[in-house]
Formats: structure tokens, sequence, C-alpha cells
């Protein structure tokens, strides 16, 4: 549901990121916002912040940064295709996080998974070599 009256034209932020899909559970939410990793206009804010139409979001999830700009405005959380509807990211945010993930996948394509777990002769080859400085 999609808030438009010039009564409802205000909504809570950790209401409004749980509707947005950033955060499972509202208390995740407003555990968030009142840990600081997410700020309204570039300052500190609570839980019980009213989010207004236009306003740039900053939130921290993780290693990701999101800088945002309310869209609109729903206190109830329905699919992701909504969800997405209610802000925009901004282009070098999208990049940045890009960027990061690419980093934080690199590593991993240098060291696959070995192909089977260690067998009992293999534990004690590994233990073995690994003690052997001691």
């Amino acid at each position: 549901m999609v808030v438009v009256g010039d009564i409802e034209n205000r909504i809570r932020l950790d209401k409004w990121l749980w509707a947005a899909r950033f955060f499972k559970t509202r208390a995740l939410a407003a555990e968030a916002v009142a840990g600081g990793k997410v700020h309204a206009g570039g300052q500190r804010v609570k839980p019980a912040h009213a989010v207004r139409m236009g306003e740039i979001l900053y939130i921290q999830r993780g290693p990701d940064q999101y800088i945002i700009t309310v869209k609109a405005l729903s206190d109830r959380r329905g699919p992701a295709k909504e969800a997405v509807l209610l802000y925009e990211e901004s282009a070098e945010s999208r990049q940045r996080r890009e960027a990061l993930g690419e980093q934080r996948r690199l590593p991993q394509l240098g060291s696959p998974p070995p192909a089977a777990r260690p067998t009992k002769q293999d534990r004690r080859r590994i233990v073995r070599f690994t003690r052997r400085d001691e």
C-alpha cells in the first residue's frame, strides 16, 4: 500500500526500511538505525524518524553501503517487485557495491574448494605436516 495523502505523508524509518526489504524484520531495522547504520540527510537518526518522499538515506548493510532516495512511502511489506519501486539507488552507490562484490568473488575463484573431504589418512598427513615445525 503506497501512502499518498496529506495526513499520511510520513512513516517511521524502521517500518519503511522493513517494507522496502532492506531488513528482514522491523526489529532488525530498528536495531540497525539505533546502531548508527542508517543516516538520513547525512545525520544519525532514531528508528521513529519520519521518512519523507525525496529524502536521501545512507544504509550500511554488512560491507555494502546503499545511497538511496525515497520515492514512495509504504507501511506494508509486499513483493520484492513492489519494494523496489519505493526507492531509487544512486548510480555511484550501485557501481561501488558491484565493484566490492567483484573483489569479494575474485579470491574464491583462485582457490576452488577441494573435490572431497580429507580421509582419515589425509588428516593424519596434514597434522604431521603442520606440526613438523613445533
